[in-house]
């Protein structure tokens, strides 16, 4: 299958912090397009996760190991999608209609609510790789993030736009079934080479969840914004965790 490096690279250049060697070009409709590229994108970031647990666990044990891994992936990733989590939090705990959760959303504070949400989600992380069997540890620090980044494609192919500016909305413009096609055979292939079984159970799960959040979101706001894609690649992470370190012992779900 062909590869355009240039949008492989224009996914990295989002999703992370990475500085590249050199320049990229990026188009109008770029955005959009590089999405059949985010698994991909979190292919690598999980292959970057397993160096680094290879380096740490030299000189140091599991559970600190796993606490910098967690920290890791947020400074790798900007903590752009844990801020968007954090407004998403506070836009449900807000009271009123549509607008008031847009405003409170797009706030550049955080309140108590996304404050309580983000150490959740980061101790919920940290607990559940944690729990994860040494000898599923590897695959799992590939799977999850690939798995987070399909969840991303997942929700902006399709989908409404809550408003007309921000980063979701140049995403949802140049966007296509076509890279929401590319992007499923991808992440299902390899969660199957990495993960048997239990690799298709997880994708089947962060497609549902991906999907009700999708729905959810779409009737209480009439579409979705660049906050609510990091929200929902953020809860894939969690999910995927929880359901890698629950199934690890499960024979039924293995191959």
């Amino acid at each position: 299958m062909f590869v355009d490096l240039r949008l492989f690279f224009i996914a990295i250049q989002f999703l992370t912090i990475i500085p590249l060697p050199f320049s990229v070009r990026c188009e109008e409709k770029d955005l959009g397009r590089s999405l059949a590229y985010f698994p991909l994108a979190g292919l690598a970031l999980g292959a970057l996760l397993v160096g680094i647990n290879y380096l740490l666990s030299l000189a140091l044990p599991r559970g600190v190991v796993d606490l910098l891994l967690v920290t890791a992936l947020a400074v790798i990733t900007g903590v752009l999608h844990l801020d968007g989590l954090a407004d998403v939090c506070d836009g449900l705990a807000a009271r009123g209609d549509r607008e008031r959760f847009l405003r409170v959303m797009k706030d550049s504070h955080i309140g108590a609510a996304g404050a309580v949400g983000l150490v959740l989600a980061l101790l919920l992380k940290y607990q559940a790789l944690l729990a994860i069997p040494a000898d599923m540890k590897q695959p799992a620090l590939f799977c999850f993030p690939m798995l987070a980044r399909f969840a991303q494609v997942s929700m902006i192919v399709g989908a409404r736009q809550a408003r007309s500016d921000g980063l979701g909305s140049l995403f949802i413009s140049g966007a296509g079934w076509v890279q929401l096609l590319l992007a499923t055979m991808t992440t299902l292939a390899a969660s199957l080479l990495l993960m048997g079984t239990r690799g298709m159970w997880i994708f089947v799960a962060a497609c549902l969840l991906t999907w009700l959040i999708k729905a959810w979101f779409q009737r209480r706001l009439g579409g979705i914004t660049g906050d609510i894609i990091g929200f929902t690649s953020e809860l894939n992470e969690m999910l995927s965790l929880l359901l890698i370190a629950a199934l690890a012992g499960l024979k039924v779900f293995s191959l």
